[in-house]
């Protein structure tokens, strides 16, 4: 059985009419996620169901910590929803950072781990997705963060902070694509 179809109507529910900026950022990161098929196999899945969902901790009904990422994670774990999401959820993008600037890092021990290339594949998704729906560059996403958030703000100092690997994770991403383009050419 999918879990994409059930993430799908789970994160509309709860974004698109209260958060509908939100929801359109969801959804292309959702799209990015569906862009890795190539390179997912087994994962597609759970990577397309955990792109989706990637921000239901901006939700009222969610928000617990003020940390989206940590907050989602639990809301997912509080309805049942299969733990590699709840964890993806969790872990996606700067969280390990955040957590750490809020003093919530034992809070990720909370989430089974999952495989670093999943990790690596909801980041790319999420910086792959501006606020607004749209593709962009990861590079430009992160330095829009900083920007939004300024110097005095835990995002901007846990994406300062975590920027360097972040974009590693991208970049890794990226080699997966390309070495599939090319497996594909041949």
């Amino acid at each position: 059985m999918s879990l994409t179809p059930w993430a799908y109507d789970l994160a509309q529910g709860l974004l698109a009419n209260s958060l509908p900026k939100r929801w359109a950022h969801s959804r292309q990161v959702y799209e990015q996620a569906r862009s890795l098929r190539p390179i997912l196999g087994d994962d597609y899945d759970l990577l397309t169901a955990a792109a989706i969902v990637h921000d239901v901790g901006y939700a009222e009904t969610a928000k617990h910590t003020g940390q989206h990422m940590i907050d989602g994670g639990r809301y997912l774990q509080s309805i049942g929803a299969d733990p590699r999401i709840c964890a993806l959820v969790a872990l996606h993008t700067s969280s390990p950072w955040e957590a750490a600037e809020l003093g919530l890092s034992e809070a990720l021990k909370d989430f089974v781990p999952v495989a670093q290339p999943l990790v690596d594949a909801i980041t790319y998704c999420d910086l792959s997705s501006s606020p607004d729906g749209n593709p962009v560059d990861p590079s430009d996403r992160l330095e829009e963060v900083l920007e939004r958030y300024g110097p005095e703000h835990v995002v901007f100092r846990a994406v300062s902070a975590a920027r360097p690997e972040l974009l590693m994770m991208v970049q890794r991403v990226r080699i997966q694509i390309e070495a599939a383009a090319e497996a594909r050419a041949t």
